[in-house]
Parts: structure tokens; C-alpha cells; sequence
């Protein structure tokens, strides 16, 4: 009797022992070393998980920074503080925090932008892209006005108004999310205190503009002409304007012959730039 409870027992115990000696052996030998710098930096991010820094999350952008993946300068959310909080872990300066706001390249309202066909679908802008005449507008290029991006913004930061989405910047951390759900590439990143902005996204020219929307750029080239700082080029008949180059003279803006640049609050820009 003494033998069927003892025998047994000391078996299962020296299995267990063995067990669990070959698991801390396991745990030691194929332990992946993390380092300390990740914990620290994701503690001081916003963990908003928006993706605006590129990243799947803030975890995902923690562990990119601590490796040098990544500039610690990426986190919209958090801003110039969290970046030089980052920096002070990592022992780097960082440079000057630009700010990036959502901007959508149309001007093209219900009243200015020439309408073709009338849509009875899904009121989703990926959806009606697809459908024979792409939604009602004439404008191939242009915002579509269904809000999918609105519907997309987790901050509340983007709204329509006349047919065309905008963007409320004092509440847009620059995620991206509009950006990724717009199906014409009608918005984009841009610094928040960049003061010209190019109100079109068609890449016709001249009449044939002017034909389907009366806020479109007819690509003229004017504004990069006049442009003292040689901040803007022409590209698919729309200028592109360099942040880098632009000094805000809004040259470009008063010369612009059907108002296709628009000009911003030069001191909400100033005070946003941080």
C-alpha cells in the first residue's frame, strides 16, 4: 500500500523537477532582451495609438525609436514636448517640431463644381469611386463629398461643408486616417504652419478645368513664376509648393489668376509650428 502512494510520488516530483529545471534553462537561454528605453518611451507617449507617426501604435513606434528606427520627432499627437522628452532618453538633440494637420487639396462646392450624374448608393466615397460616373461630379480628381474621411477621423478633427470635407486643425494630430480612406488622393499631410495651400487636385488644364469646376487651377504656371523664393513647381499641371523653400509671402496666392491658393492665419501658423 505504502509503495503504490510513495513510488508514484517521487516519480511525479522528480518529473516536475526535471520539467521545470528544462523550462528555466529554456527561459534563460531564448529570452529576448528588451530594451528599457521601449518601456520608457511608451510611457511618455499620448497612447492615442493613432498611427500618425507612421507605426502601428505607440508600442510599434516606442520600439522603432529605441532601436533608431525612427526620429523622435514622429508623434504628432504628443507634439514638441513628447519629442524632447524622447530625445532626453535617448540622449540626442532633436531639431524644431513640425507640426502636420490634414489638408484637403478641393475647393470644389456644390456651387463651383460642375455635377454630371446623380448617385443613389452607399453614401461612401470608396464606394462610389467605383461605380460607373465615380460619383457625381464631374471633377475626376476632386473630393467627392461623401464624408468617408469625416467617418474616418477618430478626433472628430474633419467635417462637410457644401459638398467638400475640411479639416479642423486645431483638433487634427495628423493621424493619416483621412488620407488612407480617401480613394482620389485628395488629402494630404501637410506642416500646420505652411501659410499657402494649393485648393485643387486636378490635373486637367485650362478650359478643360474650367469646364467642370470653377475653383480648379487651369495650371498656368503663374505662381511658380512669381514666387520669389523658388518654392513652387509645376507638376501634372498643379504647383507643388516646397515647405522648406516657402516664406509665406503668399505671392503665389495674390497673383493666382482663378484663387487656387489659398492663404492662412499666418499667426495661428506661426504659434501651431512649436
Amino acid at each position: 500500500m505504502l509503495d503504490a502512494i510513495v513510488y508514484p510520488a517521487i516519480s511525479l516530483g522528480g518529473l516536475g523537477l526535471f520539467f521545470g529545471l528544462l523550462l528555466g534553462f529554456a527561459a534563460r537561454k531564448f529570452a529576448v532582451q528588451i530594451d528599457p528605453k521601449v518601456a520608457q518611451i511608451r510611457d511618455i507617449l499620448p497612447g492615442a495609438n493613432c498611427g500618425g507617426c507612421g507605426y502601428a501604435g505607440c508600442d510599434a513606434y516606442a520600439s522603432a525609436v529605441a532601436s533608431g528606427q525612427a526620429s523622435p520627432d514622429r508623434c504628432n499627437a504628443g507634439g514638441a514636448e513628447v519629442a524632447r522628452k524622447i530625445a532626453a532618453i535617448l540622449g540626442v538633440e532633436v531639431g524644431p517640431f513640425v507640426r502636420r494637420v490634414a489638408f484637403v487639396r478641393c475647393a470644389g462646392s456644390r456651387e463651383k463644381a460642375r455635377e454630371i450624374s446623380l448617385y443613389e448608393g452607399v453614401l461612401d466615397c470608396r464606394k462610389a469611386t467605383i461605380v460607373p460616373g465615380g460619383g457625381t461630379k464631374a471633377c475626376k480628381n476632386g473630393c467627392l463629398g461623401f464624408g468617408s474621411c469625416v467617418k474616418a477621423c477618430p478626433f472628430d478633427a474633419m467635417y462637410m461643408e457644401d459638398g467638400v470635407a475640411k479639416v479642423d486643425e486645431d483638433r487634427c494630430t495628423g493621424c493619416g486616417a483621412c488620407v488612407a480612406v480617401c480613394p482620389r488622393n485628395v488629402i494630404s499631410l501637410i506642416p500646420a504652419a505652411l501659410a499657402v495651400r494649393v485648393t485643387c487636385n486636378s490635373t486637367q488644364k485650362g478650359v478643360g478645368v474650367k469646364k467642370i469646376c470653377d475653383a480648379g487651377c487651369i495650371g498656368c504656371g503663374l505662381c511658380s513664376k512669381v514666387c520669389p523664393a523658388q518654392a513652387i513647381t509645376m507638376k501634372d499641371n498643379l504647383p507643388v509648393i516646397d515647405p522648406d523653400l516657402c516664406t509665406g509671402c503668399t505671392s503665389c496666392a495674390m497673383k493666382c489668376p482663378v484663387g487656387a491658393i489659398s492663404v492662412q492665419n499666418l499667426v495661428k501658423g506661426e504659434e501651431m509650428a512649436g
